[in-house]
């Protein structure tokens, strides 16, 4: 899945953020519904616009983008 195909970055719409294309919905949006336990039947049926190719798009533009990150887990302080 090429993300690129449907995720844009257009400086105009929510400020720069990536969002699906031809539409106002982030990748950020999109994955922090995922966070909060909506399905994807539920992201379709609220938002009826989106494919299936689109949310597929999303874990992979995610994927990519850490693909090269190092993290470094911090100690929760006692």
């Amino acid at each position: 899945m090429d993300w690129k195909d449907r995720i844009i970055v257009d400086p105009a719409v929510l400020a720069g953020k990536p969002i699906i294309k031809g539409t106002r919905i982030s990748v950020e949006f999109l994955l922090g519904l995922f966070a909060n336990g909506w399905t994807e039947a539920q992201i379709f049926e609220n938002y009826p616009q989106l494919k299936r190719e689109d949310l597929q798009s999303v874990f992979s533009f995610t994927q990519n983008c850490l693909q090269d990150e190092d993290f470094v887990m911090l100690k929760k302080a006692s």
